[in-house]
This record gives structure tokens, sequence and C-alpha cells, in this order.
């Protein structure tokens, strides 16, 4: 860190941009499959919605055929059933007002009440029957929806770790894909937690890329993480402390202002507070 005119030492941070790491368009993979196509490559800018991958579906589309056949059997069958529920309930009603004349007996109205209720209740179990199908045929239309891969959000690839016919694992550490929003680019600058105190509400700063202390450009605050954390980014100085933590601060910067990519780090310089 260096805070303006008071300390020797430069600070390193990283560019970075809001990202969005995905797999499967709702979260990690459950298991691993075969990627089929890669509709986008590196770079490119999509939009929310786009596919970018598609997973090996054949077994996802076999299943859903399945159940949507079974489905269309079970619709057939609560057909059938209500038509034997109205022919029941038919001579339910004949044998009543033929008791009432004294012409059926009352053994053969319970008897046709008893074949009523049943076909009442086959009415139930085949409907029943039929929306358990239905939501199997809604589970495996997402079970298939989910192996195509569509973007989130607008942004481009920024990092492409996986080809067509190639296996799409789902170690967390190492996503399928990386997209981003670099419209806007962001610096993460890291204040040993010693320094944090010499930190106003609302500092302005500068930056350089490494290497090259001639190219500055101006920062625009955006916010401080108010977590702080043990430090992971290192300059490379022989005095820099190691063992400390951190208070991250965000900075965006106009990505036309200077050359920069994301991942990027740059020394930043923070005006210290009065």
């Amino acid at each position: 860190l260096k805070l303006l005119g008071q300390c020797n030492k430069a600070m390193a941070a990283s560019v970075k941009t809001e990202l969005n790491i995905v797999v499967d368009g709702y979260g990690w993979l459950s298991k691993g499959l075969n990627v089929d196509t890669i509709a986008k490559t590196v770079s490119l800018l999509m939009w929310a919605h786009d596919r970018v991958l598609q997973l090996d579906d054949r077994e996802a589309r076999a299943r859903l055929v399945s159940v949507q056949a079974q489905l269309s059997a079970l619709q057939s069958a609560v057909a059938i059933e209500e038509n034997q529920l109205a022919d029941w309930t038919d001579q339910f009603n004949r044998v009543t007002r033929l008791e009432k004349d004294k012409v059926a007996s009352e053994d053969e109205r319970m008897r046709k009440q008893f074949s009523l209720q049943a076909a009442t209740a086959r009415v139930e179990k085949t409907k029943a029957d039929a929306l358990a199908a239905r939501r199997q045929v809604e589970e495996a239309e997402v079970e298939l929806a989910v192996l195509t891969i569509r973007a989130p959000r607008a942004g481009s690839i920024l990092q492409l770790n996986v080809r067509a016919g190639e296996y799409a694992n789902v170690i967390a550490s190492e996503p399928l894909m990386i997209l981003g929003d670099i419209t806007t680019l962001q610096i993460r600058a890291d204040v040993d937690e010693q320094n944090a105190p010499l930190i106003g509400k609302n500092p302005s700063g500068q930056a350089n890329l490494k290497g090259n202390p001639e190219l500055k450009f101006p920062l625009q605050f955006v916010r401080i993480e108010p977590f702080v954390i043990p430090k992971k980014s290192l300059t490379g100085d022989s005095t820099e402390r190691v063992d400390t933590r951190v208070l991250q601060i965000i900075f965006a910067v106009d990505k036309s202002e200077a050359p920069l990519y994301v991942g990027q780090q740059v020394d930043v310089y923070i005006e210290q507070a009065p």
C-alpha cells in the first residue's frame, strides 16, 4: 500500500469484474457428462439466456419420451374408468327406481352401489397416477433443460476449459467456463490491517500498470469490504509482511483509459484520510 505522501511501498491489486462461474446454468453438476457442442468461444459477447454449452442429453431425452408415453397411457386409462363410472352410475340409478316399484330387490341395489363406489375409487386412483406421471414428465423436462448451459447474464466468455467431445468434470476448482461483464472493470485493493485506520470513508486513488509507472489512471471508489481476510496476494517485496490480514477496497476504472485485462495486477496509490 502507498498512501500518498506516507509510505514508500506500493500495493498490488487485482483487476476484476463481476464473475459468474457457469456450470449447468443453475448450479454445480451432480455428475460428469460429455460435452456435445459449444455454441460460443472465448471473448464473444452474449446476452442473458444465450446457449453456450450443450451436454450429452441422449439419456435425458430417452427418459422424457418414456415418461411421456406413460402419461399418455394413464390419460387414456382415466377416460376408460370415467366411462365405466358413468355406466355404473346409470345402472345404480335404474335399480334404485326399480326398487321403489318393487321390481328390484334391496340386495341388487346394494350390489350396484358397491360397484359404483369401487368405480369412483378407481377413477380417483387413475387420476392420481396420471398426475404423478405428469410430475415425472416435468421432472424429466427440467433434467433435460439443465443439460443446456445458458448464460445467466449478459457478458463475455473470459475462460473456456472444455471442448466438444471432452468429459465435463465436476471439480469446483476447475469450472467449465467463466463468464463476466467486462464493460466496467473493478480493482480489488488489499490494504494491510495496520494501515486500515489511515483509509477514509470515501478514499480516492490512482493506479498504474506493473512495469510501467508512467501510465497512471484514476480510480473511482465503489465500496469497502467490511470483512478483513487473510492476505493472499503478494507483491514480492522483500519487506512485505505475510503474517497479516487485509482490508479490501473496491475501485472502478474506466476501461477506455487503461489497457487492462481481468486478473491483471496493478499498483494502487490511495490518498490518506485527513
